[in-house]
């Protein structure tokens, strides 16, 4: 499980740190931020997709998963989410 992957610098969209995941052989998930600025999701979904991983959106959520107040959710709400998300994909492991 990779919660908010760090997948190239603030402001320096690459996917080097993202090579040697062509050698994980386990299921991997993805819970990534859309407001994260460590992940362009434009480069990680077909990093995702290549390697056969889930990946997982949380709406405005930031690198550490926080969401502003204007989206009306809290960090509970979210913290919640992240549980559930990786819950269910354990449970589909089985």
């Amino acid at each position: 499980m990779f919660p908010g992957f760090p997948l190239h610098p603030a402001g320096k969209p690459a996917t080097a740190r993202a090579v040697h995941l062509a050698a994980v052989t386990v299921p991997m998930l993805f819970l990534q931020g859309t407001k994260d600025r460590l992940a362009d999701l434009d480069l990680l979904r077909p990093v995702c997709a290549e390697r056969g991983a889930r990946l997982h959106e949380i709406d405005q959520a930031d690198h550490a998963f926080h969401v502003p107040k204007r989206s009306g959710r809290t960090e509970a709400d979210v913290i919640g989410e992240l549980a559930r998300v990786t819950a269910a994909w354990a449970a589909d492991l089985l």
